[in-house]
């Protein structure tokens, strides 16, 4: 997805970085780019506020779907997509957002329109789910984030 890979290269780092590798780059940029080291002028402090946000999104984003927050919240995960039913789901951009019973929610990223259009017209969205999208796609939940960081 293009929002990943854009945050990747905001910070320099590739899908395999660890999550303390990631907090010291965010580290870093936040002193590089924090607004207090830009007095000068109005103008560079704006654009360092924005920059700043941006790597704060990104680094925020960037932990949420880090191997090691899956795998810290995965029997969380087993046990939302196993035991509950899906309430509501939403597509857009190639997210696809499924909220379910038990008040979860996740985000799974890089889905294809066409397994969108399966999952609309499947029997049941809950198995279709389980066999083709919910151990498939990057994901991250939106409800319950988990920063370890």
């Amino acid at each position: 997805m293009k929002k990943i890979v854009d945050y990747r290269k905001l910070l320099g780092v590739n899908e395999a970085v660890e999550l303390q590798e990631l907090k010291t780059v965010y580290r870093s940029l936040m002193k590089t780019w924090h607004p207090d080291k830009f007095q000068d002028s109005s103008e560079s402090r704006l654009e360092a506020e924005e920059r700043s946000k941006t790597i704060i999104e990104a680094y925020h984003f960037l932990v949420s779907i880090a191997p090691e927050t899956r795998n810290q919240s995965l029997a969380e995960y087993t046990l939302t997509t196993t035991t509950s039913n899906i309430l509501d789901f939403e597509y857009k951009s190639q997210v696809l957002t499924i909220n379910f019973l038990d008040g979860s929610v996740y985000e799974y990223f890089d889905v294809p329109k066409a397994v969108y259009v399966k999952l609309i017209n499947a029997d049941s969205p809950g198995r279709f789910a389980r066999r083709h999208i919910y151990n498939e796609y990057v994901y991250r939940s939106t409800s319950k984030l988990v920063a370890t960081a």
